[in-house]
């Protein structure tokens, strides 16, 4: 019986709240949030 990476477990769960938050709305929120992490980290935001 093959082992399955702990990583690949990982992955399947950030796909799954990935697709959980785009279908309930959320998609505008969290890009929004991403956005303004990603300036902040450069220094812009």
């Amino acid at each position: 019986m093959k082992r399955i990476p702990k990583w690949s477990i990982g992955l399947i769960l950030g796909v799954v709240f990935l697709i959980l938050g785009a279908v309930s709305d959320q998609f505008a929120e969290i890009y929004r949030k991403a956005v303004m992490i990603c300036l902040e980290c450069i220094g812009i935001g």
